[in-house]
């Protein structure tokens, strides 16, 4: 029967490269629902929309000490890869000379000062992002919160054959046999690496777990106030659909049981695809902004073995991404804001796009570098009065722009002024000169190499 010993050998294989006993049985579990069937697609009729949400605008501080009692969880185990970079993306220039890191680093410390709150910075590192992280973290010595450590690690699980669900063997580069399980995997984590026991130990009753590159993913203390008052075991920071809305996830409603559940893009049927689209229908996306209530947390996971069962993501990819004749593989994963659909009373909370403004490509670096954002005294990073709800649309010709140092060398001089831009489109090679500025809808075509003449005003 096919998979029988491809479960076993992905075990055996985890085993010997050292990953908790929790983080196999996870896979395990993941495995026997493909294996079994078990479909990973959520059709629209299954679901219905969510009727209303609460909204960030409409809430107050609340109690002081609410802050003291959260915790600040980074999803910090990617590398900028899809720029070109081999080390943590965290370490990468957001702007003004300081990376995201720094940033979230400086926020945090700024948060403390203000409310007198011990507020832990915790970061779900990854093999590959741990070393340079931690390097990174020693310039910040009043960071650490006494007894808990700056960061845990994620597990790694075997990439599948497709055609056969045996893992996968690379021998020219054994580390892409290798794949995280999703940032679904942060709930074991915390979990099997004595996290969450530590920081529970230490009065910390709440998480807020966010991605490293969104700095606008900030710990307010409305929300923290809101969680504590109405004992909120999960909620979920949600901004209001856009005709831009293409992959993100949104939450719904499932008729069955009336439960918030998460759908992603990965897991809509084909012939809902347009469905999936209707973003007026579907009116709150998800930004991977979550609070968890860290006892909630607990008891789930210690009635499940260590194993929180999340809605499976099947992503067919090749071994090697870069390389697309490779062998094709099977990545299991989990996304971690389906969690919501595990916990009673599970709320969304709709908050400006001013908190989601993750950096995912070269475009969105340029748009975060530029004038359009502002750093704060308390270090938080926003869009400028006028621009909060409506950023330049910049897309840049990927064959010049997407690696990193391609991107930075058209730049030599910094990004072009976008504070009155609408769009920016660049078609070919072109590098800006020192203080180009960008007015209304822009395109550029440059069949050959161009170089724009600083303070050149484009309109």
């Amino acid at each position: 029967m096919i998979g029988a010993d491809g479960l076993q050998r992905a075990e055996e294989k985890m085993r010997a490269a050292g990953q908790h006993e929790e983080a196999v049985r996870a896979f395990a579990r993941a495995y026997e629902r493909l294996v079994g069937g078990e479909s990973a697609l959520i059709r629209s009729d299954e679901l219905e929309p969510v009727a209303g949400a609460l909204s960030l605008d409409t809430l107050d501080e609340g109690a002081a000490g609410a802050l003291d009692q959260v915790a600040v969880i980074k999803l910090n185990g990617g590398l900028a890869t899809t720029m070109g970079l081999r080390g943590p993306k965290s370490l990468m220039e957001a702007r003004d000379g300081r990376s995201f890191l720094e940033l979230i680093v400086e926020q945090t410390v700024a948060l403390r000062g203000r409310y007198g709150a011990r507020l832990p910075l915790v970061l779900m590192d990854s093999d590959a992002t741990r070393e340079a992280t931690l390097r990174a973290l020693a310039r910040f010595p009043e960071l650490p919160v006494e007894g808990l450590p700056l960061d845990f690690i994620q597990s790694m699980i075997p990439k599948l054959d497709a055609d056969t669900l045996e893992p996968v063997s690379w021998p020219h580069e054994p580390s892409l046999e290798w794949t995280p399980p999703g940032h679904g995997d942060v709930y074991g984590a915390l979990r099997r690496s004595g996290m969450l026991a530590a920081l529970l130990e230490r009065g910390f009753r709440y998480a807020m777990i966010s991605n490293a590159d969104n700095l606008g993913a900030t710990t307010d203390p409305r929300i923290a106030a809101l969680l504590v008052r109405e004992r909120i075991p999960f909620l979920m920071e949600a901004v209001i659909g856009t005709e831009a809305e293409r992959k993100g996830g949104h939450i719904a409603r499932r008729r069955a049981d009336g439960r918030l559940i998460l759908r992603e893009s990965a897991q809509t049927p084909p012939e809902d695809e347009e469905s999936f689209r209707d973003y007026r229908r579907w009116r709150y996306f998800n930004t991977n902004n979550l609070w968890v209530d860290l006892e909630a947390l607990a008891a789930e996971l210690d009635a499940n073995d260590g194993v929180l069962e999340l809605p499976l993501i099947v992503n067919r990819k090749t071994v090697d991404p870069r390389d697309s004749g490779s062998t094709p593989v099977l990545q299991l994963e989990s996304a971690m804001g389906a969690a919501i659909g595990l916990f009673d009373g599970a709320q969304v909370l709709e908050v400006p796009r001013t908190r989601f403004a993750p950096v995912k490509t070269t475009d969105d670096l340029l748009v975060l570098r530029s004038d359009v954002y502002r750093v704060l005294d308390d270090f938080r990073v926003e869009p400028i009065p006028g621009r909060a709800s409506e950023l330049p649309y910049v897309e840049l010709d990927p064959s010049y722009y997407k690696l990193l140092d391609a991107f930075e060398q058209r730049f030599p001089d910094g990004p072009p002024s976008l504070r009155e831009a609408e769009r920016l489109i660049v078609d070919g090679d072109v590098t800006f000169g020192a203080g180009v500025v960008v007015k209304g809808a822009v395109e550029l075509s440059a069949p050959e190499p161009l170089t724009l003449a600083p303070g050149t005003v484009l309109s």
